[in-house]
């Protein structure tokens, strides 16, 4: 995101110019002078707060630490927060130029975040060499060196917690065997086979299953694919720190568009299905059916987390491709352009080794 003129938050003791958040050394370092200020925090903890979607009162938990505006996007319609005194000029998500201020932010501040360690150097870095490991991409393609539009960006993210008892009843099924005479005819004549049969015996079962969550995390914003952001599950979450506004400067933090409540519901049915997978392993037998689960949830406690992510867009062919690279582990991920003909071959290649595979199994079969 551009800006008319940088406006100083965090003045430099030695000059006095403006200092942004280092990822090499994770303190705050002047971009004029080089002088590096360590982050001052107290002993405050993290904390997870009950969950209660009217709990909005507590002025404390909605102050960002420097006075932030909004500003959202007319062309893809994201919403960021930056400086109060500063003005934006482009889009950090779409590069348009029609961003208009929306005035000061509402709802909850992040409990805590994961600050950059990734620099946008290393982020490019990490992007070339990931194009080149991708297959079916052009050959062009990965020999070029993409230029791409790079944005460091604070994503929003919720994270809950919650204790499970379950209570199912399904039908387990059991495969067994049993051997079966069977005739054929054969060149003319009658001849007579044996063959194992399959066949199912099922039996009701039930019980109960106590399981505990922590930290499943939901993505809080609308601006972003949420396929693309749930490949980014190699946070450390344990590594999380208080939210201190250092860190956000000379990046851009995006207010959340995802309400609390439906990321609990997102997060709810994603306990749901991890549940129903756990408790199928727990029955066990080779066939479920009829399963039955009913669940009670006890002890939600929620966070609000700010994750570093690497923003980018490119150009290849006059199409734009998005990808984002994990500001803390360096992951990548993101669209390539394709090349028809690699597909093609590899499509050809594939039916030719089935067809081979049936042939050979066709002359292995005894005769019917």
């Amino acid at each position: 995101m551009a800006a008319s003129e940088a406006p100083i938050r965090f003045p430099c003791k030695s000059c006095g110019a403006q200092m942004t958040f280092d990822t090499e050394s994770q303190q705050m370092k002047c971009g004029y002078c080089g002088t590096l200020t360590p982050i001052a925090h107290g002993e405050e903890e993290i904390y997870e707060y009950e969950l209660d979607f009217l709990d909005d009162s507590d002025a404390s938990r909605m102050d960002w630490g420097t006075e932030q505006q909004v500003v959202k996007c007319e062309n893809c319609s994201a919403q960021m927060l930056i400086p109060a005194e500063q003005t934006a000029g482009l889009c950090a998500f779409c590069g348009s130029p029609k961003v208009l201020a929306q005035g000061d932010p509402t709802g909850i501040r992040p409990e805590s975040l994961m600050p950059f360690h990734i620099s946008k150097d290393e982020a490019n870095i990490a992007f070339l060499k990931w194009k080149k490991k991708k297959w079916f991409v052009p050959n062009a393609f990965k020999k070029q060196n993409t230029r791409s539009n790079v944005s460091g960006i604070y994503i929003p993210f919720w994270t809950f917690d919650a204790d499970t008892e379950s209570s199912y009843s399904a039908e387990r099924g059991v495969y067994h065997y049993r051997t079966e005479t069977r005739t054929r005819v054969v060149d003319g004549k009658t001849e007579t086979y044996t063959e194992q049969v399959r066949y199912t015996v099922w039996h009701w079962t039930s019980g109960d299953y106590d399981r505990s969550f922590d930290d499943i995390l939901i993505p809080a914003s609308h601006q972003h694919d949420t396929n693309l952001l749930d490949r980014f599950q190699d946070f450390g979450l344990k590594e999380l720190i208080p939210y201190q506004p250092e860190y956000l400067s000379g990046f851009i933090a995006e207010r959340y568009t995802v309400p609390l409540r439906e990321g609990w519901d997102e997060a709810a049915s994603r306990m749901d299905d991890q549940l129903e997978r756990e408790i199928r392993d727990e029955i066990g037998g080779d066939e479920i059916r009829n399963l039955s689960i009913s669940t009670r949830t006890s002890n939600e406690t929620y966070k609000h987390i700010l994750l570093p992510l690497w923003n980018a867009t490119y150009t290849y062919k006059k199409k734009t491709f998005r990808y984002m690279v994990n500001g803390e582990t360096g992951k990548v991920s993101g669209k390539v352009p394709r090349s028809g003909w690699k597909i093609t071959f590899f499509t050809l290649f594939c039916i030719l080794v089935a067809l081979i595979l049936v042939a050979v199994f066709a002359q292995q079969a005894p005769p019917a």
